[in-house]
């Protein structure tokens, strides 16, 4: 008999605490190695019940304290000493996970306990029914521990990735519930073990705190318990292969605003730039709903549809169309609009069914976006985005957001997620699965707060995302603070270590006093874990991911310091071309100005030609004398005047 076989305890039933089809008391003794979350199984006349321990109880003969007292003397020093010793016995209660046969449906039979073995686990959990026979759809999640005894645990990617359920959430204490680790780990898993079958997958991340997701591409150096665990869980420890990172520039137009700015990390960090079209397009997500109401949107449409990225011409307003590609196009057509009525003089209040004071309202909100987000959202026009309709297999896609205000985060969110979906209804963003992957969800999901462009949108994905492909990773140091339809909607859910006031919320009411004590106290590395073919919630431990963690990379790759604007740009084209000097750069654009050294900078980048140099040259043009130059008119700053509301 094997050491998983070997009886532990037994079922006991009485008057007040009889055995149910859902659950179960068994006894043990005191040296038993049965804990809170172990996998037992019962067996009794040919019926196999499998249950998880959930509370835990220590018993001995007395009646009160009292006879404890009485019987040491009121020595306390003399316990053990007695001339006969206390009988003690454990009492472990048990929430059932299966039984099989599964009909008819009894209670639990009296009958002897042990500790569940892999291929009981496997029954308890209803893995069997997904991990084996030719189209697994099995993703290794950790390992189940318990008495001395190990096993794999695997999620069903059908209910994690969808289409029958999706989505994965999350929670726990920040620093000490490992939430990116977690979800780090998984996804390496997710990559390794995805069936064939079900299509291919990549990932989108937003980084939104500090360094947390810039070196998913640099390899960590694990332990010999972590390798063993890999190896029990049939995965390899290696960091991510295909890895993309994005992150919006400074003000200045060529620093990075991205703590991921080494030099030896610069071949696959990309900057993220958009343009008045990619801005407009979402400008319910940056401006403020109660400034922009009916009026404000209905102009904002005309904008949307007649003007911006058209030949827009009106007769009224000048001779020649207007071409309004940028910010400062915009602000050009808007003065014409200004200068028409007031040619017109007074009583003139509405152009085109657009009242004039909602015209103005709308030009200042507009117009400072790109100095709000400068960086991220440029007046120029030129743009650099994520490479939508090429994404490859098995691809990781970091939006590093971190140095955003929370505006700028809620457009690089809203927009990003808003064109994935957009693709995948088309079927031409290159791959079937997306798994797009949150933090900090109780910020853009709350529970309280208005209805905010970005909480609707999360809570649409939620519910209708695995439909397409779409899938929502989210982690938040309290769900009990997140929208319910959000987390709700989360197939797979996980616990980290848990605060305990959070643990006194109603939502965990159904969870034992046990349970949450273990919850309240879990080490890194150890999670609680739902999922829809797990009856019960299960702990399960994982391996440390093999990827730098936050505070390694920036030990081994600390971020460059900011450069002086020419010194940035050398420094560009020099990744682009190694041959490329930063002294002839120096020499090509002393005495340009910023903006059209910018704009060929991010042609070059967008383009990559062969000869970045050659190309670079050609698209700043012949030097003009800077003494007779007319600058480029840019967005003027907005006075209170221009602003009818007063805000």
């Amino acid at each position: 008999m094997t050491r998983e076989d070997l009886p532990l305890g037994r079922v006991v039933a009485t008057e007040l605490k009889p055995s149910t089809p859902h659950q179960f008391q068994f006894w043990t003794a005191r040296e038993s190695p049965i804990g809170i979350g172990a996998i037992v199984r019962v067996e009794e006349h040919g019926r196999v019940v499998y249950g998880v321990v959930t509370d835990g109880f220590a018993y001995s003969d007395l009646v009160t304290p009292m006879h404890a007292v009485i019987g040491a003397n009121g020595d306390p020093t003399a316990i053990g000493t007695e001339a006969s010793a206390r009988t003690e016995i454990r009492l472990f209660t048990a929430a059932v996970l299966r039984q099989i046969p599964e009909e008819p449906l009894q209670p639990v039979p009296l009958g002897s306990v042990s500790l569940a073995s892999d291929a009981d686990v496997l029954l308890a959990l209803r893995m069997d029914a997904y991990t084996r026979g030719d189209r697994t759809t099995g993703i290794p999640v950790g390992l189940y521990a318990a008495g001395g005894l190990e096993s794999p645990v695997y999620l069903d990617c059908d209910f994690l990735l969808g289409p029958e359920a999706a989505h994965l959430n999350i929670t726990g204490v920040s620093g000490l519930a490992t939430k990116t680790s977690a979800v780090e780990f998984l996804l390496s898993s997710i990559f390794q073990t995805f069936p064939v079958h079900k299509g291919s997958v990549a990932a989108v991340c937003f980084n939104v705190k500090g360094s947390d997701l810039c070196f998913l591409d640099q390899p960590a150096s694990l332990s010999k318990e972590d390798a063993r665990q890999y190896a029990r869980l049939g995965l390899r420890p290696e960091p991510f292969q295909d890895v993309h990172y994005y992150a919006p520039l400074k003000p200045d137009g060529v620093n990075l605003n991205s703590l991921r700015t080494n030099e030896a990390l610069a071949g696959n960090t990309e900057p993220l730039v958009w343009g008045l079209r990619e801005v407009l397009d979402y400008a319910e997500v940056v401006l403020n709903r109660d400034d922009i109401d009916a009026k404000a949107d209905a102009f904002i449409d005309f904008l949307a549809e007649r003007v911006v990225g058209r030949e827009y011409d009106d007769e009224m307003l000048r001779t020649r169309p207007f071409q309004v590609q940028s910010f400062a196009d915009l602000d050009e057509f808007f003065r014409s609009i200004f200068d028409y009525m007031e040619a017109m003089g007074r009583g003139s209040e509405v152009w085109r069914t657009h009242h004039l004071a909602t015209i103005r309202k709308v030009r200042n909100r507009l117009s400072n976006i790109s100095t709000r987000s400068k960086g991220l959202v440029t007046d120029d026009g030129v743009s650099s985005d994520l490479p939508w309709g090429s994404f490859d297999d098995r691809s990781v896609h970091v939006v590093d957001v971190a140095g955003l205000d929370p505006l700028a985060q809620d457009l690089v969110f809203a927009r990003v997620v808003s064109k994935l979906r957009e693709h995948l209804e088309r079927r031409d963003l290159g791959v079937d699965h997306v798994v797009v992957f949150v933090d900090e969800l109780n910020k853009y999901a709350p529970a309280d707060g208005p209805d905010t462009y970005v909480r609707k949108m999360l809570v649409d994905l939620s519910e209708r995302g695995r439909y397409l492909g779409l899938v929502l990773f989210s982690a938040q140091q309290f769900r009990s603070q997140v929208q319910r339809r959000v987390v709700g909607n989360a197939g797979t859910a996980i616990y980290g270590r848990m605060d305990t006031d959070e643990l006194a919320m109603p939502a965990y009411s159904t969870v034992s006093p046990a349970t949450k004590i273990k919850l309240a106290t879990l080490p890194k590395g150890e999670l609680m874990l739902r999922h829809p073919h797990f009856t019960q919630p299960i702990f399960v431990k994982f391996p440390r991911p093999a990827v730098l963690n936050s505070r390694e990379g920036i030990e081994r790759y600390p971020p460059a310091a900011e450069l002086p604007f020419v010194e940035a740009v050398a420094r560009h084209m020099r990744r682009l071309d190694r041959r490329v000097s930063s002294d002839a750069v120096r020499a090509l654009i002393d005495g340009r100005r910023e903006d059209d050294v910018r704009r060929a900078l991010a042609a070059t980048r967008r383009e990559r030609p062969a000869d970045a140099y050659a190309f670079f040259t050609a698209c700043l043009g012949r030097r003009v004398n800077t003494e007779i130059a007319v600058p480029r008119r840019g967005i003027p700053a907005l006075k209170r005047a221009d602003d009818s509301y007063g805000r």
